[in-house]
């Protein structure tokens, strides 16, 4: 009789401990998501005076590393697939920022060139990534701190799913 009343109590405080990961506040995938959300909304007020959206913006700066590259490797860079980049892409090449021409040594693939206005445009951006680190307000070793936490976070979640 009384190991049936230890197996009840201890189904119990599992149940409390399992029910305590379903409420909100102790999700990180909420906490990430949230942040996520307001970062990109902080980079907004910066970024429209140049006619960029956050997504175009971060396909730019891949650009600006590495200029007259394949769409395929914009995409490996942003984990982006091209189903989401063409029409990015295709926004900027209207806005004579970059253009789009198929290989000459393989049709499939599409490569991107920055135009003069696209490699103008960096002068422009150069001052969003220190308004933006003075609107979070963490040193640069709390910057790389998080970023290396975060690219372990990242890592680890790719390889659970090629699991």
């Amino acid at each position: 009789m009384e190991r049936h009343k230890d197996k009840k109590k201890k189904e119990k405080e599992n149940e409390a401990d399992t029910s305590k990961w379903l409420l909100l506040d102790n999700q990180l995938c909420f906490r990430l998501y949230s942040a996520s959300k307001a970062l990109t909304s902080a980079y907004d007020p910066m970024l429209k005076p140049l006619d960029l959206t956050y997504p175009q913006y971060l396909a730019m700066m891949v650009l600006w590393e590495k200029d007259d590259i394949s769409v395929g490797e914009i995409g490996e860079r942003l984990n982006l697939d091209s189903g989401t980049l063409s029409p990015l892409l295709k926004k900027l090449e209207a806005k004579n920022i970059l253009v789009r021409a198929r290989s000459a040594t393989d049709e499939r693939m599409v490569t991107i060139k920055l135009t003069t206005k696209g490699h103008d445009l960096k002068k422009k951006v150069l001052k969003v990534p220190t308004q933006m680190i003075c609107r979070i307000d963490l040193n640069e070793k709390e910057i790389a701190d998080l970023s290396k936490r975060l690219d372990f976070l990242m890592s680890n979640l790719v390889k659970t799913a090629e699991d």
